[in-house]
């Protein structure tokens, strides 16, 4: 039988006995003592990286194929399997992890991008006292603080505003956001307070005012989370984890226990998905942190083992920054079919979001225009009727697949906990499932725990409370000022460079080609409404991109925030990465068709232009047809089937040159 072992979360301090003897001023200053010495402590055990740059690619892929055996072999790039992969090797063991995709291309890019404990599983908690619901809140808030302090460039506390339209909801969710401050305690980032219906619509003046009682606002954290998941996976590899990106799993590789005689997993058979290459990894421990594809692993070790996930689908959507304030967030608490909708601020955009909905699984999520709909719906039950809420503003969407752990007494995904299960086979095979992005660090922790434990390494304890991700140590809320000085950049793009790369924006600075303009002196843009620059798709390589999807979604976020701009920068960024790469005009078609499937499928061209298909009513005649045929295959060119900006304006670039032919001619 399997061992299966549900992970609990532990409350730092006994809270009340504690403070009722030193009083809450003298508690308070206890707490902040002891988190900030748990730093102290964690910072002081873990040596220097042993890599001042992360290796290439192929360096990793010779240290995965050359090292006899490693201690742990994490399979999974995702949040958890990267906190693995870091939490065990600055223990000192000999770490290395594979991830079919790119670092973060599942569920881990795909997120609501907070940072936060969960105020509606505190509401749980409470109303059902229910003490492992309290236990994972109180767990996340700290979790919370530590991935705000270890990437401060990646992340920020946000003001989250919760509008009420009862008088009596008033002191009832204050209570409740109150509470959400107690729990957290030192971890508190800032304390919550009523708004006036006069105040909340100052804040956020697009709010329905009819019925508006007033509103309550509180705090949680925000991050850039493809990002987060690469600095993790960057810091892993620069202390000397061996981690390679598009290498596949095909089975698990076992041998005989001498001293039991049973099989134990010891490694896998890994196939390098971009050169088709095989080779064996051999590990003591394998570590299974695959997310929603959790039993596809545990299927490899025993064909008959019990699922243990349940796969939930989040859809989000992106819409212009104008809906909602540059630094306020909106939660709507209980919408039409009692799910929670968040709309927040996110890169000078708006994200929307999310549905919670039973889902199979599959690598390429789709979001549905059902739930597209659904969100826009609930977004405008929340907006003045000022402010038009259109579907033509949807400017990306996307589906992450939750894999929430399996509740066998729950009916529907709404009433699952996000609590984590760390499970060990007969064979030895670790599995970390469940769990929250907040929490990556903790379950790692666990997971390592467990396999420390299982497989007798030795190795102390987690060092990961406190340690710096790539680019945070010395990165300052004033460091773009430095790079607009130093290289002549323009103030947004500098803000941008170190908001995402943190102290490592120089290298990427350093890299910026001249723009031949007076100002800014360097940063030649992707396209002209975004900060992003060419420059950083070079970077992006150094950074393990190994192709053009791996750019415009998780390098860059541009897939993400507009899926037209993202379609405008691909030639572009093809070429770019060609040139880096020595990519052959077949392999840069190839990458080109992959990536617009990309955004076309997966990041909400698909809904868009089906929508358009399905409400348009135009009838024409067939001349008319042929006509506007011939005219559309003059904007695209190259046989898209859709026509962007760019097309329109290289149109009128030559209409403009051939006219100033003629009129020189009759002069």
């Amino acid at each position: 039988m399997a061992f299966q072992k549900a992970v609990k979360g532990t409350i730092l301090v006994g809270g009340g006995a504690l403070a009722s003897v030193l009083g809450l001023s003298q508690f308070a200053h206890y707490r902040r003592k002891q988190v900030n010495l748990a730093y102290v402590q964690a910072a002081e055990c873990v040596s220097e990286p042993v890599n001042r740059e992360p290796p290439s690619r192929e360096a990793q892929l010779l240290s995965l194929q050359n090292t006899a055996e490693f201690d742990i072999l994490v399979i999974g790039g995702g949040a958890t399997g990267c906190g693995c992969a870091l939490d065990a090797v600055t223990r000192g063991l000999k770490t290395a992890l594979v991830e079919r995709d790119d670092f973060s291309s599942g569920t881990s890019s795909r997120s609501t991008k907070l940072i936060h404990g969960g105020v509606r599983y505190l509401q749980k908690a409470i109303m059902k006292l229910d003490i492992e619901q309290y236990r994972m809140v109180k767990e996340a808030l700290h979790e919370r603080a530590n991935l705000l302090e270890i990437a401060p460039h990646l992340s920020a506390p946000l003001p989250i505003m919760l509008p009420v339209y009862k008088w009596w909801q008033l002191p009832y969710y204050w209570v409740g956001i109150k509470l959400y401050d107690l729990v957290a305690g030192s971890n508190c980032l800032k304390s919550s307070y009523v708004l006036s219906k006069s105040r909340a619509l100052e804040h956020f003046p697009m709010l329905q005012k009819d019925k508006l009682v007033g509103a309550i606002v509180y705090y949680d954290g925000q991050h850039n989370d493809a990002r987060m998941n690469l600095a993790i996976a960057l810091t892993a590899a620069r202390y000397g984890a061996a981690t390679a990106n598009y290498m596949e799993v095909v089975s698990l590789l076992k041998k005989t226990d001498p001293h039991t005689g049973k099989e134990r997993v010891s490694g896998a058979r890994c196939k390098d998905v971009l050169t088709g290459q095989e080779f064996d990894v051999r590990a003591k421990c394998v570590i299974n942190a695959t997310g929603p594809f959790t039993d596809t692993v545990r299927k490899m070790d025993d064909k008959n083992a019990a699922a243990i996930c349940q796969p939930s689908a989040g859809v989000h959507i992106v819409m212009p920054g104008y809906y909602s304030p540059e630094s306020m967030g909106l939660l709507d608490p209980a919408t039409s079919d009692g799910r929670v909708i968040f709309f927040l601020p996110w890169q000078k955009m708006t994200i929307a979001g999310t549905t919670d909905t039973p889902t199979d699984i599959t690598h390429h999520p789709i979001p549905s225009e059902e739930d597209i709909n659904f969100i826009l719906n609930e977004v405008r039950n929340y907006l003045s009727c000022d402010v038009e809420v259109r579907r033509g503003d949807v400017l990306a969407a996307w589906s992450g697949i939750r894999p929430l752990v399996t509740d066998p007494k729950s009916a529907d995904t709404q009433s699952i906990s996000r609590n984590h299960v760390v499970d060990i086979s007969e064979s030895g095979l670790i599995t970390i499932a469940g769990g929250k992005w907040t929490t990556y660090r903790s379950m790692a922790e666990d997971t390592i725990n467990a396999a420390i434990k299982t497989h007798n390494l030795k190795a102390g304890p987690s060092r990961t409370v406190g340690l710096f991700l790539q680019g945070g140590k010395d990165w300052s809320p004033t460091l773009y000022i430095r790079l607009v000085q130093d290289y002549g950049l323009e103030s947004e793009v500098a803000q941008h460079l170190a908001a995402t790369y943190g102290d490592k924006a120089f290298e990427v600075a350093k890299m910026a080609s001249v723009t031949g303009k007076r100002w800014p002196i360097v940063g030649v843009r992707l396209v002209s409404e975004f900060p992003y620059i060419e420059a950083e798709v070079k970077y992006g390589i150094k950074e393990y991109a190994c192709t053009a999807v791996d750019m415009i979604s998780r390098r860059t976020r541009l897939a993400f925030l507009n899926v037209q701009a993202a379609e405008e920068a691909l030639p572009r960024i093809v070429e770019l990465m060609g040139r880096e790469l020595n990519w052959d005009d077949y392999k840069k078609e190839e990458e080109l068709e992959t990536a617009r499937k990309f955004l076309y499928y997966e990041m909400g061209y698909k809904s868009r232009s089906e929508q358009l298909t399905d409400r348009s009513e135009i009838s024409l005649l067939p001349s008319d047809i042929d006509r506007y045929k011939k005219r559309f295959h003059k904007f695209d060119a190259d046989q898209k089937g859709f026509i962007t900006i760019v097309d329109v304006q290289r149109v009128l670039e030559v209409i403009c040159f051939c006219f100033h032919i003629l009129a020189s001619r009759k002069t």
